[in-house]
């Protein structure tokens, strides 16, 4: 059953063990990472901007962390990779540096895997945040909705463990 959907700060902030984070798609189209998407795509993107445009998500990450909290994020990617996944793996290692553990699985290796049809964040292994999106990548309306029931969890759960079993760590990830 649909539900309010709390923020994601929120969320994050009331989570106690765990978070996951699956991605499924090639390519994002939303408006907060245009300028730094089109950066990277003329070569002039930097880390060190990215990081400060990106310090209060990072700071979200680290309090979680610090609290105990394993956030782990799993991304399925096709080959040879888009350039928007060449845009996310360059500005992948400060989640890792603020503790977000990061694995990469070509969507080739994910076969057999029953899969949910849109990207979720699991918190608690308890109730499953959905991100929707367009066709191009941007957010849909709505954007989010959440889910509580067993079976949906039990899937996303699934899932994300049988993804995150096959898929290589970040360092050992090339584009």
């Amino acid at each position: 059953m649909t539900q309010s959907v709390p923020d994601f700060s929120e969320l994050l902030k009331n989570t106690q063990h765990s978070a996951s984070h699956l991605e499924m798609r090639d390519a994002y189209g939303v408006a907060s990472e245009a300028a730094s998407f089109e950066a990277f795509q003329k070569g002039v993107w930097t880390e060190a901007e990215e990081k400060a445009g990106r310090s209060t998500w990072l700071g979200l990450i680290a309090d979680a962390v610090n609290r105990g909290v394993v956030l782990r994020r799993a991304r399925i990617v096709s080959e040879p990779v888009t350039q928007y996944i060449r845009f996310e793996h360059a500005g992948t290692q400060m989640n890792i540096d603020a503790g977000e553990q990061i694995r990469w699985l070509p969507r080739r290796r994910a076969l057999g895997i029953p899969l949910p049809a849109a990207d979720f964040w699991l918190f608690d292994g308890r109730l499953v945040r959905f991100n929707i999106f367009t066709g191009d990548g941007d957010w849909a309306d709505p954007r989010v909705e959440t889910r509580e029931d067993l079976a949906t969890v039990k899937l996303c759960a699934d899932a994300f463990e049988q993804v995150w079993e096959r898929a290589t760590p970040h360092d050992q990830y090339t584009v």
